[in-house]
């Protein structure tokens, strides 16, 4: 099998285990051309399983996107899957999440989101993975969060942190739905805390964005569950940080806690992929409005990766339970 095979294989597998892709669906692929080639995977592999298939490319002028091309709502009338295989750029977030109200209003698309794919992914790691098993995984972990109105996070860095998480729901991302899609590759659950109820000090030692992993940790101190303080050896990266975080007045708000789940995700440059990988976590910053209960409205969704998180959640009758052990999920009992 030729390269090209293996990743139009990688995506048709994707597709069904994630998107229920059935051989009647009409199914859009949104690349560009950096990306070409595994848009090209995703449509040659829809093609394969019986599906129609239409290829948008992005526009290259006035790049990066600040916000959706203007007959992109229309190209949405006649699919029922959506494929964005796109370049990751930070820049482009507000298309992004512009794009992807569009596509969950719509009420009838399932979409798989890529932005960052490249070929690597496709071929090893992320997206071959047993879907299956992933699956159990993430019942444990949500079973575990069920009821909880409270975690708190500890890490061998440093960090020291309480979400509120009163009457917020964990979901998975390994199946889409037409309310929610999901990543590709996939493998995390993720809620949204309480906007106001995040303290503490979050300690970044592993990647962030599109910047990729960090040569030194940085801290960021939450009050009320707004960042108000970004400390660090690395004045440029803090820099950056600070930067993202003052895009706009959400901007700063708490907006995700995410658990990494995919066994063949790695720590790499694309957060497309490094926030799946197993016994890591992330805390995003800015806009929740997609995620079950979430109210915080920003043009920015960061998210900062870090390792090794031991989590016990608290519950309203004063009990605890502890669902993490230094990056390892603990089995709950049933």
């Amino acid at each position: 099998m030729n390269r090209m095979d293996t990743m139009s294989a990688a995506a048709l597998d994707a597709m069904i285990h994630v998107l229920d892709l059935e051989p009647g669906d009409r199914v859009l692929v949104v690349t560009d051309k950096s990306t070409a080639t595994c848009g090209q995977a995703f449509a040659d592999g829809a093609k394969s399983h019986g599906c129609a298939v239409t290829t948008y490319n992005l526009p290259e002028y006035n790049r990066p996107l600040t916000g959706m091309p203007a007959e992109m709502p229309a190209l949405l009338d006649d699919a029922t899957v959506v494929i964005n295989a796109i370049i990751g750029d930070c820049r482009e977030i507000p298309f992004r999440l512009q794009w992807i109200h569009a596509i969950e209003v719509n009420g009838r698309v399932r979409m798989g989101h890529s932005p960052g794919i490249d070929e690597d992914m496709m071929v090893s790691g992320p997206m071959n993975v047993d879907y299956g098993k992933m699956l159990e995984h993430a019942a444990n972990l949500m079973s575990g969060f069920t009821g909880a109105s409270a975690v708190h996070i500890s890490t061998p860095a440093g960090t020291d942190l309480r979400l509120n998480l009163t009457d917020r729901l964990f979901v998975h991302d390994l199946k889409a739905t037409v309310e929610v899609g999901a990543n590709l590759p996939c493998g995390e659950i993720y809620c949204a805390p309480v906007e106001t109820g995040a303290d503490g000090i979050l300690v970044i030692d592993g990647s962030f964005g599109c910047h990729g992993p960090v040569i030194a940790p940085v801290a960021i101190t939450l009050n009320s569950g707004n960042a108000v303080d970004v400390t660090g050896e690395d004045d440029e990266v803090v820099g950056i940080i600070n930067t993202l975080m003052d895009t706009d007045a959400g901007s700063r708000t708490i907006a995700e806690l995410g658990i990494g789940l995919n066994p063949g995700a790695r720590l790499t440059t694309r957060m497309l992929e490094a926030e799946k990988a197993f016994q890591t976590a992330h805390i995003a910053f800015g806009s929740n409005e997609g995620f079950p209960g979430g109210v915080n409205h920003s043009t920015m969704h960061m998210d900062y990766l870090f390792m090794r998180p031991t989590m016990e959640v608290f519950f309203p009758d004063g009990g605890s339970r502890l669902v993490m052990d230094d990056g390892k999920p603990v089995q709950v009992s049933r």
